[in-house]
């Protein structure tokens, strides 16, 4: 078990097990832009079949499976080729970089990703970023640096979205983009910064991707940077199967399960359900492209 998916689960042994029941299907058909199929949840697994038929009668159009170590983004590759309703997403997780050790052990890793990222339904790179709450040391700090700014290197070679893993390093990951250059296109994944990180995405044309920790209500800070949001730069995703929504907080998550998050957003913005679905539709699309091109 990978470093991230350790960290994610600890501490959830008296978790209730049961996938949450389907919510109303969007009329208007919108994409989860990261989720993780490849991790098993719940007291009954679901297969990537399962999930990609729920998320499917749910009003979900298509997802991106998104990698976090060198095994599951090669995983999340041979996914993507095999299904036209998943695109991938390829990175070393900021938490697994220091496992390498050294810089080089770390950049042969980081060269495989570099031959992922030329495959056609490969799309993003990521997640990638910095996290300044798992990882501690400086030699730890230098790797996750170093391989955060290959990784940009990668993604704008290659001309794909940069997903970002931000924890506890908002004015770090900013600084790292404007210093070695951002890719064209920037996702701020599962968006965790307040108003003023909210203020530089709009400003310098970053996507802000909420996810449904913005349904729990301490949260106000995320409800508040979805307010001054750019509209053209808000997106939506589960990270399935972690931050399940309300009222099904602790329970597996889901790709099916976007419907709610989306009437959250809908709700903060005072704008219809269908017009929101609509407005993230547009703004995946223009991220990642067509899923059946």
């Amino acid at each position: 078990m990978s470093e991230h998916i350790r960290a994610r689960n600890a501490g959830e042994s008296t978790r209730d097990l049961r996938y949450p029941p389907l919510p109303e299907p969007l009329e208007v058909g919108t994409y989860d832009n990261h989720t993780h199929l490849d991790i098993e949840d719940g007291d009954e697994p679901l297969t990537v079949v399962e999930q990609l038929d729920r998320a499917t009668a749910a009003g979900i159009i298509g997802v991106v499976q998104v990698g976090v170590t060198l095994e599951s983004s090669k995983w999340s590759a041979d996914l993507a080729a095999k299904h036209d309703r998943v695109l991938a997403a390829v990175a070393i997780h900021p938490n697994e970089a220091p496992l390498y050790g050294t810089r080089d052990a770390l950049d042969v890793a980081i060269a495989e990703i570099a031959e992922l990222a030329t495959q056609p339904r490969v799309r993003a790179i990521g997640e990638t970023g910095l996290d300044f709450f798992r990882t501690e040391g400086d030699e730890s700090i230098a790797l996750q640096k170093h391989s955060f700014e290959e990784h940009i290197r990668i993604a704008k070679e290659n001309n794909i979205a940069l997903m970002i893993h931000d924890r506890e390093a908002h004015a770090e990951v900013v600084e790292t983009l404007k210093r070695v250059g951002a890719p064209e296109k920037v996702v701020f994944h599962c968006y965790s910064g307040d108003v003023d990180l909210a203020e530089v995405c709009n400003e310098n044309g970053w996507y802000m991707s909420f996810a449904g920790n913005i349904t729990i209500k301490r949260n106000q800070h995320l409800r508040d940077s979805l307010a001054i949001a750019r509209k053209e730069l808000i997106l939506v995703e589960t990270d399935a199967p972690f931050l399940t929504p309300e009222p099904y907080r602790g329970r597996p998550n889901a790709s099916y399960l976007v419907p709610i998050t989306v009437s959250k957003i809908a709700e903060v913005l005072e704008v219809a359900v269908n017009d929101v679905s609509a407005q993230i539709t547009s703004n995946t699309q223009a991220v990642y492209g067509a899923w059946n091109g």
